[in-house]
């Protein structure tokens, strides 16, 4: 049972990251911003090999901060 929701878990990361890596590729911001939300995505990425859940959360701070228009300062 334990095992279906943590596959249920991946599979929403793993839709959510793809729709967030969408979002970022559509907005229109400069490069070095769209460079720092693009690394934030490999660090959630990267999260989710070692713990989904901390993956997961990460990516709804991210998300939440999209939907906001609140982006990081770019380089």
């Amino acid at each position: 049972m334990e095992r279906d929701s943590q596959l249920e878990l991946y599979a929403a990361v793993a839709a959510r990251l793809k729709e967030a890596h969408a979002r970022v590729r559509a907005l229109q911001v400069p490069e070095g911003v769209r460079m720092a939300l693009s690394r934030k995505l490999l660090v959630v990425t990267a999260a989710a090999k070692h713990d989904l859940p901390d993956a997961a959360r990460r990516l709804d701070r991210l998300m939440k901060d999209l939907d906001e228009g609140r982006f990081p300062e770019g380089d």
